[in-house]
C-alpha cells in the first residue's frame, strides 16, 4: 500500500498538517479528509509543499473545509519548521505563497520540538468593506478596520472579547477572517479572538494578529509610538513589529511546535 507521510505542527494551538509532494489530484478533498477531527488526523489546515525555483519551497494552504487560503502567519511558521526538519538546518527560508514571497528566519529553543520563527508578512493593505458587512448590525460606535495581509481581515474593537458570541458573529460573515480585540492587559498589548474563514474559531491567527495590531495602534488601544505589540490569543502570545523591515510592512514572531509524524494510506 502506498502511503503519505505528514508532519503535524502547531503555532500557538493553530494546528496544521504538512505534506511534501503528495501527488494527489484532489487536494481539497484530501484536506477535508485529513483535517477532520473525528474521522481524520485533525487540524485547522493542510499545507502542501512543492518545489519552487530559487525559493526554499512553495506553500499551498487548504483550510479544514477544503477551501483555499492565500496566507497564514502561523501556518508558514509550521511550514518552515517542517522544511527545516527535512533539510536539517535552520537557515533563512524564502517561501513562495499565494500572497507572494515571505522570508522566514528561524532559531532554536531549549525544546528540540519548538523553534522560534519570524516572518516578514509583507505589505499591510487597506481593504474595502466586505460584502454583507453593513447588514450585521454592529454598533456604529464600535471601531472597525478592514485590513489585508494577502488575505482579508475585519477587526472590531470591543470592551470584552469573552462577552461576544464570536461563533454566531463569524458565521454571519463566513467569507472573511474576523478578529475581535480589546486593549491590554499591558500597555503595549492587546487581547484578540478570531473566527477564521474555512476553519471557524481557532486558538490563534498570525495574519489576524498583524491586522489586529495595525488596527489597535490606529485606534489608540496601544501607545501611538509603539512599534512592537504583543497579541494575546487563546493559544498564546505572538509579537507583531510594525513598519519593519520597511514602513508599511510588518514582522510576526512566535513559536512553531512539532507534534508528530504520521503515515496515512494514499487516496
Amino acid at each position: 500500500m502506498t502511503t503519505l507521510t505528514l508532519t503535524k505542527h502547531h503555532g500557538l494551538g493553530n494546528d496544521f498538517l504538512v505534506v511534501f509532494h503528495p501527488g494527489v489530484a484532489d487536494l481539497p478533498a484530501l484536506a477535508r479528509q485529513l483535517c477532520d477531527r473525528r474521522t481524520g488526523i485533525g487540524a485547522d489546515g493542510l499545507l502542501v509543499a512543492e518545489t519552487e525555483r530559487d525559493r526554499a519551497a512553495r506553500m499551498q494552504l487548504f483550510n479544514a473545509d477544503g477551501s483555499r487560503a492565500e496566507m497564514s502567519g502561523n501556518g508558514i511558521r509550521c511550514f518552515a519548521q517542517a522544511l527545516a526538519i527535512r533539510r536539517d538546518d535552520l537557515d533563512d527560508q524564502l517561501i513562495a505563497t499565494d500572497a507572494g514571497d515571505r522570508l522566514v528566519t528561524l532559531c532554536a529553543t531549549d525544546d528540540p520540538d519548538v523553534v522560534h520563527a519570524t516572518v516578514d508578512m509583507g505589505e499591510v493593505e487597506e481593504l474595502a468593506e466586505p460584502d454583507g458587512w453593513s447588514q450585521l448590525g454592529t454598533h456604529p460606535d464600535r471601531p472597525v478596520a478592514h485590513v489585508g495581509l494577502g488575505n482579508a481581515h475585519t477587526v472590531v474593537g470591543v470592551d470584552d472579547v469573552r462577552a461576544v458570541d464570536l461563533l454566531a458573529l463569524g458565521r454571519k460573515v463566513p467569507g472573511i477572517n474576523l478578529e475581535i480585540v480589546e486593549p491590554g492587559p499591558e500597555p503595549h498589548a492587546i487581547t484578540m479572538r478570531v473566527h477564521e474563514r474555512g476553519a471557524g474559531i481557532t486558538a490563534a491567527c498570525g495574519t489576524g494578529a498583524v491586522a489586529a495590531a495595525v488596527a489597535a495602534r490606529r485606534w489608540g488601544l496601544v501607545n501611538g509610538d509603539v512599534g512592537e505589540i504583543d497579541v494575546h490569543m487563546d493559544g498564546g502570545t505572538a509579537r507583531v513589529t510594525l513598519d519593519r523591515p520597511t514602513p508599511g510592512r510588518a514582522l510576526l514572531s512566535g513559536p512553531s511546535t512539532y507534534v508528530a509524524t504520521v503515515e496515512v494510506p494514499q487516496p
